[in-house]
């Protein structure tokens, strides 16, 4: 399979944690990436038992999964309690625009053409269209709090800068993510205990968790670090703005909201960055003849 195969599997699975997440609404935040977490870690436990090397890591590489899986959630979560929730997720989806102008600085022998740039913009554009456009004119909330954006900014940097360290760190089996998750989940449930209240959960909430926890938090996670081993950084952050696409118009679905031109203006847009992309990246890879 090809990266971009990869990378398209974890985005179709991304896309159902908005519908997940609305479901589960009722759910205290924390409790639910724990809990979710720790069982997106379950299937790698087999792998482990039977083999220990697969999740040996050097501890630097176990800090990096930590950083990037807990990391990420924990400012994400503090920046949706103290900002918006509509603007400071358009925020969050700074993490592709990131990935494709941090690659240069962050791996060795990456280079940026125009036309990256220029892609990226484009897709970011489209994310705020898809974003915004589901708001179907409802007005946002006031901001009360601007420094929720910091770390709504902080947890875009987190997750483009994890996805191309695991780049730069020596090469690890992709049954770590279990382990990343694990710890990460753990650290979550803490994070529950001290600054959530108590719920209770019934069946059905336990049914959604498992799916959340086998999807968007634990599956995605996997097929990802695929991703990134045998693909371009550049161009699969360029196509991880069809996260944010998806994921708007499966809630819209889901909700019998109608599908709006927005999603429309926001697919033509993201498709259109990740063909340039694609071009650029292309261009790239081929060296001119000696």
């Amino acid at each position: 399979m090809s990266s971009t195969l990869y990378a398209l599997i974890a985005i179709a699975i991304w896309a159902t944690l908005a519908s997940l997440g609305s479901a589960l609404s009722h759910v205290p935040p924390f409790l639910l990436t724990g809990l979710a977490l720790i069982i997106g870690s379950m299937p790698s436990w087999p792998l482990v038992l039977r083999d220990r090397a697969a999740w040996k890591v050097p501890k630097t590489t176990l800090a990096l999964g930590i950083y990037g899986l807990f990391g990420f959630h924990f400012l994400l979560f503090i920046a949706l309690r103290h900002a918006p929730p509509i603007e400071a997720n358009l925020v969050n989806y700074l993490w592709p625009l990131f990935m494709v102008v941090l690659a240069p600085l962050l791996l060795p022998g990456v280079s940026l053409r125009p036309l990256h740039i220029v892609a990226a913009l484009l897709g970011f554009v489209g994310a705020a269209v898809a974003i915004l456009g589901a708001r179907s004119g409802t007005a946002s909330s006031a901001v009360t709090e601007y420094w929720g954006f910091v770390p709504a900014l902080g947890s875009a940097f987190i997750w483009a800068s994890y996805s191309l360290w695991t780049k730069r760190v020596a090469a690890f089996p992709t049954s770590a993510i279990g382990l990343f998750g694990l710890v990460s989940g753990a650290l979550a449930l803490v994070c529950h205990a001290l600054l959530e209240p108590s719920a209770t959960l019934v069946g059905k909430d336990w049914m959604l968790i498992v799916l959340c926890g086998l999807g968007p938090l634990g599956a995605a996670f996997f097929v990802w670090d695929m991703a990134l081993k045998r693909g371009d950084a550049r161009q699969i952050g360029i196509l991880s703005y069809l996260t944010p696409l998806a994921s708007t118009a499966l809630l819209l679905l889901v909700t019998g909201r109608p599908l709006t031109w927005s999603i429309a203006l926001a697919a033509a847009l993201i498709i259109a960055a990740a063909l340039m992309g694609s071009r650029a990246s292309g261009r790239a890879g081929r060296a001119p003849a000696a």
